[in-house]
């Protein structure tokens, strides 16, 4: 409300909803609001709130894909599941490697796994190390299956 009351920046209120006044979300600028009698469009939306998806990008592309009913949620992350199932397989094999020229031929063999990972993995000397790589694949299956979890109960 700042934007709307600019002589009193020092204090946020949240907006609130015109119709119920409770307060509203933030779900992002590429949010196109359903018709207000659309109730199966909003329990989507509140479903998608509630997993963590929202409409939030800088403008240029949008927000990416976004699925637009509850089978289509859960298939995608199923697959989001099974992708990161099929990363962390691939750490859990890899051979990690022991010495400078080792470690240059899994950087080239392996780029399309080791890419994926985040830069505060991956080292700017040395190898990725499995077990890194693991806690974090770990860490994204558990994220996915939470909002699995989220979307059956």
């Amino acid at each position: 409300m700042w934007d709307i009351r600019r002589d009193d920046k020092s204090e946020e209120t949240p907006g609130k909803c015109p119709q119920c006044q409770q307060p509203m979300v933030n779900i992002g600028k590429d949010f196109e609001a359903p018709k207000q009698t659309d109730i199966k469009a909003w329990s989507h939306i509140k479903t998608l709130y509630t997993v963590g998806i929202t409409f939030h990008s800088c403008g240029c592309t949008g927000p990416g894909y976004i699925p637009n009913d509850k089978e289509r949620l859960t298939a995608y992350f199923e697959d989001l599941l099974r992708d990161y199932q099929c990363n962390l397989e691939f750490w859990r094999e890899r051979t990690e490697p022991t010495n400078e020229r080792e470690e240059q031929r899994d950087t080239s063999k392996n780029w399309d796994h080791i890419s994926q990972l985040p830069g505060s993995i991956r080292p700017k000397k040395g190898a990725v190390t499995n077990e890194d790589a693991k806690n974090f694949w770990i860490g994204r299956i558990k994220e996915v299956e939470n909002k699995l979890a989220g979307l059956i109960s």
